[in-house]
């Protein structure tokens, strides 16, 4: 089994914002997968499908990004043995890039940091490098709106790592 989190807020406020591009992520890889976030458990809105014969949970945590440890954590206890696969957006990358990283430091993301804290660094990530600016306060950036125009066709980019990723 594979577990895919996307991190994210939730609530309309947050919607298409940059903090945001891990629940935008997951939304177009369960469009392809064909399935919906209907349920909720784990602290989080789930979505269950099947790729190449595998089976995915797919996660957006409901705990607000800087607490997604506690959603991934209940996840990694009722499902011991999966591969976790988190899906996260990242300042510290160039704006548009893509890149995989098969466990590692939580960087400056408070919302890696915290499921490291629960789960520690032994997990795969996908970050979506949205730059920073640095005219505007972190909190600001971070929560404000993205240009779809640019990065749709980024999460594309994202999600077609996470098919290469799980199709290994």
């Amino acid at each position: 089994m594979i577990i895919v989190v996307g991190l994210g807020n939730f609530g309309k406020e947050y919607d298409k914002t940059y903090h945001n591009m891990g629940f935008m992520a997951i939304d177009k890889f369960a469009e392809k997968l064909g399935c919906n976030f209907s349920k909720k458990d784990f602290k989080s809105l789930v979505a269950e499908g099947r790729f190449n014969g595998e089976k995915i949970l797919l996660a957006k945590p409901q705990t607000y990004m800087n607490l997604s440890g506690e959603a991934v954590v209940l996840l990694k206890k009722k499902f011991k043995d999966a591969r976790i696969i988190v899906l996260v957006d990242c300042i510290d990358i160039k704006k548009g890039e893509v890149r995989y990283r098969e466990k590692g430091s939580a960087g400056t993301h408070n919302g890696l940091r915290n499921i490291v804290s629960y789960i520690g660094e032994d997990f795969e990530r996908i970050k979506i490098g949205i730059g920073r600016d640095e005219s505007m306060d972190l909190k600001d950036f971070v929560l404000s709106k993205v240009d779809m125009n640019f990065f749709d066709e980024v999460l594309d980019n994202a999600v077609n790592v996470l098919v290469e990723k799980i199709s290994k």
